[in-house]
């Protein structure tokens, strides 16, 4: 047995490709782009390490091109989602008993894949079925998801150096175990680094995982199972189940292996999972973990000091980068009256000239939302804004679903602060803005606060770092990620760990080590080297 005390790299940001014109890393990606608009794949669920085909398939095909199928995928129901639990209980032992050394290798094997020979299919999987750019492709299914493994494998070791004092004669320790069960994974279409991350951060902790895929974005997740498989992943500690939510959920949460459920996407869904998994509380052989981050109404605040251009252009760049899809998108704005009229003008004119299309043009900024339901909601809320004798459409407002989805990026000005646009989370590509008067700014405040069930992002702008400290106290609850002079998007692994409150989510801080926390189950170890031979104690020697 090694007996070496190791150690993990001391993990740094993976560098960005910039796909410049004429470089190798543009044709090499262009390639593969290609490549995959001329296949079409069959994606079996993958069950301890089997491919298994449900003959109940979707279809995968481009946002933008909706007539492009990229391939079909089988979907799961009870009896294959019986199976993926058969099959993380019998991995469970091996895997939880499996040196930390050898779990965190296989992450930064796969980070290292990711990172050159992966790099391309990764990026040209969300490019085509997620409909982002080169660059958003980039920062997430690459630099993001190879931060997140790098990254989790150094937190790792972190967690477990965390050990508790001793005392004369006794050695006291502490031991992370693995939760005793299985955990859930259900991660979203936005960010394939989510995908990538949700499984493998339990499993890292020593975890045997289910996961579900969103529909939307099963390409993607099945070319990160494969490369986990190829960095040396063993059969059954990761299953992956695309399905629908209702055929896969409800047969997990009604399991009593359930130790866990990591989850991204809609408060509706998350609170509906944590009320089944309340209702059957009695049934599970532990309490299971309920991990969650579940949207976001993100708001920028400006200051009557605030640098304009500063301001626009995180704007434009925080409400409009992948349609609005984010979590973190900017989506309402408060902006005092004696800067509107020249916020206004540059707003417009830098929203006017966005290039919107697919995306395997590289000259695009924006592409099509994920689908037609997506869609049709984000267009009835606008639909809504151009009725509405308090709102007006400032630019922007149409969009066109007989190709792709296609949104234009959208600024709505509202005389209501209470709105459903400033309130409601949209996720697409609609900004509203609210003009306050400027000796009007602690109301103002207060409507930002309590403008919105969601605190996950939020930016402040403003010059005096008296303003910024007055803002930022003032808004100290309204956002799990908190930015000053800077669009509420892009939070980096490492830098700042990502996660709200209220009705956004447990705030358990992806790209740190106190979400890996969450995935275990500490054992406190005393170790008394000379024990005690007589009951007694000394006060009982005299009355």
């Amino acid at each position: 047995m090694a007996n070496g005390i190791a150690r993990i790299p001391v993990p740094a940001n993976e560098p960005l490709r910039s796909y410049a014109p004429g470089s190798a890393d543009k044709q090499s990606l262009k390639l593969r782009l290609d490549q995959m608009l001329a296949e079409q794949v069959e994606i079996p669920l993958i069950i301890g390490g089997e491919e298994v085909r449900s003959g109940k398939t979707g279809r995968a095909v481009c946002p933008h091109e909706h007539g492009h199928v990229l391939g079909t995928y089988h979907q799961a129901g009870a009896d294959e989602v019986a199976q993926a639990i058969a099959a993380s209980q019998a991995a469970w032992l091996e895997w939880s008993e499996m040196p930390w050394e050898a779990r965190a290798a296989v992450l930064l094997k796969a980070a290292d894949l990711l990172s050159g020979p992966w790099r391309d299919t990764l990026n040209a999987a969300t490019m085509l079925n997620q409909s982002k750019t080169a660059y958003q492709a980039e920062i997430d299914s690459a630099a993001e998801l190879i931060d997140f493994w790098r990254f989790n494998a150094y937190y790792l070791q972190e967690i477990y150096e965390g050990q508790p004092a001793s005392s004369a004669g006794v050695w006291n320790r502490s031991e992370y175990r693995p939760l005793e069960g299985f955990v859930f994974a259900v991660t979203p279409f936005n960010f394939t680094a989510i995908g990538g991350n949700l499984p493998t951060a339990p499993a890292l902790m020593g975890n045997t995982v289910l996961w579900k895929p969103a529909s939307t974005a099963v390409l993607s997740g099945y070319y990160v199972m494969r490369l986990l498989e190829e960095a040396g992943l063993p059969p059954g500690v990761i299953n992956f189940v695309p399905g629908s939510g209702s055929q896969v959920g409800n047969p997990v949460v009604a399991s009593e292996h359930l130790a866990g459920i990591h989850f991204t996407g809609s408060t509706g869904v998350f609170q509906g999972m944590w009320k089944q998994i309340g209702e059957n509380i009695a049934s599970y052989r532990s309490y299971p973990r309920i991990v969650g981050e579940t949207g976001g109404k993100d708001f920028v605040f400006a200051h009557p000091s605030a640098d304009v251009p500063a301001l626009v252009t995180a704007l434009v760049r925080g409400a409009f980068e992948y349609q609005g899809q984010k979590c973190s998108a900017a989506s309402r704005a408060y902006i005092p009256s004696s800067l509107w009229d020249e916020v206004r003008a540059l707003l417009a004119g830098q929203v006017e000239s966005i290039s919107m299309g697919p995306p395997t043009d590289f000259r695009n900024f924006m592409a099509a939302v994920i689908d037609e339901s997506s869609f049709d909601n984000i267009m009835g809320y606008v639909a809504e804004a151009r009725d509405s004798d308090q709102m007006e459409i400032v630019v922007g407002g149409d969009g066109d679903k007989s190709v792709g989805y296609f949104v234009e990026p959208t600024v709505v000005l509202t005389r209501d602060p209470k709105a459903r646009l400033i309130c409601e989370e949209i996720f697409g590509p609609v900004l509203t803005v609210y003009v306050y008067d400027d000796a009007d700014l602690e109301q103002a405040l207060e409507l930002c606060d309590t403008g919105s069930p969601y605190a996950l992002t939020g930016a402040i702008f403003a010059r005096d770092r008296r303003v910024i400290e007055r803002l930022s106290a003032a808004l100290r609850h309204t956002a799990g990620n908190f930015y000053i002079n800077d669009k509420p998007t892009g939070a980096v692994v490492g830098q700042q760990p990502f996660g709200g409150g209220r009705a956004s989510g447990t705030n358990d801080k992806a790209g740190s080590a106190l979400n890996l926390l969450r995935w275990t189950s500490q054992r406190t170890v005393k170790e008394t080297f000379v024990s005690p031979t007589d009951y007694g104690y000394p006060h009982m020697g005299e009355e």
